[in-house]
């Protein structure tokens, strides 16, 4: 073993993957099989924009016809999602050694560009509409929107277990928000066989759009951030890093990564100078049980260095 003062070609590294799933601490990593869900979630969606659509154009309905775009653009999104999670089951391979796992980021980003072609064809339709109104049968809108609640809120149940995955949350959230965006055309048409104020209609197509941009751009920021290899949200860097700097034998640390290889699983990789030895694998072991059930990381890869960190021609430091 070397001492501290060599240079790096001299240095004892150990690389470490150990995975923290023994004892009764780990999790599975083969994604929720949501297959069922998504063809029955598309097939029911599917269904309700043909509704829509005829009875948009009965009705003269911008709302029923906006919402039927979206929830058009949400069937391909649904589409989507699924490829992404079937994709996500891939074993590894020789050239894609952690399989397909970023798929369903993909999918989700996807998702996102879907929504905002649709909120901007929605929006420039509503804004016509609104300088130039046109009479709309309030009571067919009622019903058809009635069964868009039904719909959706029945779809949304089918994708209420999988909160922890991005790509199904995506699929939720879409869900949930199109059964209260059908709760805000049946205002708009109640307000009109009240009122007559035929405006209310495309009134309400914007305050779709409104809706659906708001819940796309949050999930659009997000599935840029997982493609780009950023932390997960719920994984504080600054707290890992303090972790791994606490550890009695560790003097110093270096080149710690830490990036989303899934929508479930968190990857790390980091260099540990340790100028005492080589710790052993218990340590390793040790270290990788605490990343996974303090910060649910899964894939940790932990490299031994013997000698002055500075000295580490693989060092790409990152600010602390």
């Amino acid at each position: 073993m070397g001492a501290p003062g060599q240079t790096h070609q001299l240095h004892h590294h150990a690389g470490a993957h150990a995975h923290a799933h023994g004892d009764g601490h780990g999790h599975s990593h083969a994604p929720t099989d949501f297959g069922r869900s998504f063809a029955i979630g598309i097939g029911l969606n599917l269904a309700f924009v043909g509704i829509e659509t005829i009875y948009g154009f009965v009705a003269n309905s911008m709302s029923l016809l906006a919402d039927a775009g979206h929830n058009l653009s949400d069937v391909l999104g649904l589409v989507v999602a699924w490829a992404g999670a079937v994709m996500a089951r891939r074993a590894p391979s020789p050239r894609f050694t952690y399989g397909l796992k970023k798929a369903p980021i993909l999918a989700a980003l996807a998702n996102s560009l879907f929504l905002l072609v649709a909120v901007g064809a929605i929006g420039a339709e509503a804004v016509r509409r609104l300088f130039h109104p046109s009479p709309t049968e309030g009571g067919v809108v009622i019903v058809v929107a009635a069964i868009g609640i039904v719909v959706n809120g029945l779809t949304a149940m089918l994708f209420v277990r999988g909160q922890h995955d991005i790509n199904v949350r995506g699929a939720f959230l879409h869900m949930l928000a199109d059964a209260g965006v059908s709760v805000a055309v049946i205002a708009a048409a109640v307000g009109i066989i009240f009122t007559g104020w035929q405006w209310l209609d495309p009134a309400a197509s914007l305050l779709i759009s409104a809706v659906i941009l708001w819940g796309t751009w949050r999930l659009l920021r997000e599935a840029i951030r997982l493609s780009l290899n950023a932390a997960p949200r719920e994984v504080d860097p600054h707290e890992v890093r303090n972790y791994l700097q606490g550890l009695p034998q560790v003097a110093s640390l270096h080149d710690l990564h830490i990036w989303a290889m899934s929508t479930r699983e968190t990857a790390l990789s980091c260099h540990l100078v340790l100028p005492g030895g080589h710790p052993g694998d218990d340590f390793l072991r040790r270290v990788a049980h605490d990343l996974h059930d303090k910060f649910d990381i899964d894939h940790p890869t932990l490299q031994v260095e013997l000698g002055d960190a500075a000295e580490c021609q693989l060092r790409c430091e990152v600010p602390a």
